[in-house]
């Protein structure tokens, strides 16, 4: 989720509280996360780091409801045992397994998207 795509997603709605944890959480984002989900199961992750101080925020749905979250973990917590922060537990509620990596996390491979503007192309502005 970007910061634009967030703006338009939002249209000046209100921040529902059960996601203001979540940065970048839309307001009524869990209606469309929830409808698709009925397809397959879907998570929304979000870390913000500063080196490696930071926060991440995970749910999931399936079947149209919120079965997993949300799952919050805050700069001021202590980092829990590998495999259990927010990211990795939604996705290995997803099915996704470590297998001889550090967590899930790692074993997707998400860390080569930490940075969004090295992966997402941008368009011209006009």
């Amino acid at each position: 989720m970007t910061p634009a795509l967030f703006d338009e997603l939002r249209r000046g709605d209100e921040v529902d509280p059960q996601f203001t944890p979540a940065r970048l959480f839309p307001p009524r984002f869990e209606v469309m996360l929830a409808a698709w989900s009925v397809v397959d199961p879907v998570a929304y992750v979000e870390a913000e780091y500063f080196g490696v101080i930071g926060s991440q925020f995970a749910a999931v749905w399936q079947g149209g409801t919120l079965v997993l979250g949300p799952l919050v973990l805050t700069e001021d917590e202590p980092w829990p045992a590998p495999g259990w922060s927010p990211i990795s537990q939604s996705l290995r509620h997803l099915g996704v397994s470590a297998d001889g990596h550090y967590d899930e996390f790692d074993a997707i491979g998400l860390g080569r998207h930490r940075h969004v503007e090295d992966w997402l192309p941008t368009r011209p502005q006009p």
